[in-house]
């Protein structure tokens, strides 16, 4: 706010966040049915955008057969105990960003 005493003008500062981007991408896993296979990416920056994995194009959630964890820049899937069900493309998406593996 600027006031002269007889005039008044005010302002306001908003942020926008800037997207993050994906700075290590997600690389292929080979393991045998029944272990664990886990998926890595890290992004440029911490973020409070949506970050969303996918098994082919089915989004997938933190449960008992999924482990989704985010310790600061670093993303990790952990599929516990695959099958051959679980064979086929995993994705990464944040903002407009992807990755596949």
């Amino acid at each position: 706010t600027c006031d002269t005493g007889d005039q008044q003008t005010t302002a306001a500062v908003r942020l926008k966040e800037p997207a993050a981007t994906i700075v290590e991408r997600l690389k292929d896993v080979a393991t045998y049915e029944g272990e664990d296979a886990v998926f890595e990416c890290r992004l440029s920056r911490e973020t409070a955008q949506d970050a969303q994995w996918f098994l082919g194009d089915v989004p997938l959630q933190s449960n008992e057969m999924n482990e989704i964890r985010v310790q600061g820049t670093r993303h990790s899937l952990i599929l516990r105990k695959v099958t051959l069900e679980d064979c086929g493309s995993i994705t990464f998406k944040v903002g407009q960003h992807s990755s596949a593996a």
